[in-house]
């Protein structure tokens, strides 16, 4: 087997005033997008820390409430989580299919998917204000259900370092008993400067999953299975750039890779990214 190449690349990110800085080492070679996820997930803990910087955070373990919502995740995070629950040992991964199964047949039977996907067209959420609201009341609905993640053991996450971008982006600053009955008026968000959740959606989806509306942690097995994975592959600096210029909703332009130089692409790396990663400026 050929040794596997990297890119490392610095990331100077400017978001809505606030400077970001960071390394990251990407796949030289092709690669799936989920392949990109530790990366992506490292990024969005690195960029939520910033912004929540000087908060005080009431999340913590044994406080699982808000893993009772239906977490919204992106195509690969499809794939990526049915990868991960592949990979458990037996019997956790028995057990964990069983409780992605229960929580998949009880949506269905009340209907609840059906419902949230009327208020999307051709896979992307509808923007009309009723919509909105419908759509708000209808996360609620599912809250309200009392369904927990697949993955919560004891009030806490199982696979923490694993989790969806979604969840690393949720963070609250008022007191933890509120989040076991939401609302506007009681929960305070941490604001984010940017989320790349929303960027991932647009990185690398084939559009076949285009019918189930909005992907929710909840289906991510059922949906794998039913369609097959057929993402196409890109370099890890390709993915990356399709990432940044959807989270900075700048154009990253795509460079000729006719270097045979690794140094030479390190550095390349570099100054696109200085170049075109700011946002909100």
């Amino acid at each position: 087997m050929a040794e596997e190449k990297w890119v490392t690349g610095e990331v100077h990110l400017n978001l809505k005033g606030n400077p970001i800085e960071m390394q990251m080492t990407v796949p030289a070679t092709p690669v799936k997008p989920q392949r990109m996820l530790p990366i992506l997930q490292k990024m969005t803990s690195a960029l939520v820390e910033a912004s929540a910087e000087g908060a005080n955070i009431s999340c913590k373990a044994g406080c699982g409430a808000c893993c009772r919502q239906p977490v919204p995740i992106s195509e690969m995070e499809v794939y990526q989580i049915a990868e991960l629950v592949e990979s458990m040992p037996e019997p956790r991964r028995s057990v964990i299919k069983q409780r992605f199964a229960d929580g998949v047949t009880h949506f269905h039977e009340i209907g609840w998917f059906d419902r949230m996907n009327r208020k999307y067209d051709g896979g992307r959420p509808k923007e009309s204000i009723d919509d909105v609201r419908d759509a708000q009341k209808t996360v609620v609905e599912y809250f309200h259900e009392g369904v927990p993640c697949p993955f919560l053991e004891e009030e806490s996450c199982s696979i923490h370092p694993d989790r969806p971008l979604a969840c690393r982006e949720y963070l609250v600053t008022s007191p933890a008993e509120n989040c076991k009955s939401p609302s506007a008026q009681n929960i305070r968000m941490v604001p984010l400067w940017a989320k790349p959740s929303k960027a991932a959606k647009s990185v690398g989806p084939t559009g076949r999953l285009q019918s189930a509306g909005l992907l929710v942690l909840i289906r991510a097995l059922e949906l794998a299975e039913a369609v097959p994975e057929s993402f196409e592959e890109k370099t890890g600096e390709r993915w990356m750039a399709d990432f940044f210029s959807q989270l900075t909703k700048e154009e990253i332009p795509e460079e000729s890779p006719n270097s045979a130089d690794p140094e030479r692409d390190k550095m390349r790396t570099k100054r696109r990214h200085r170049r075109h990663a700011a946002a909100h400026r």
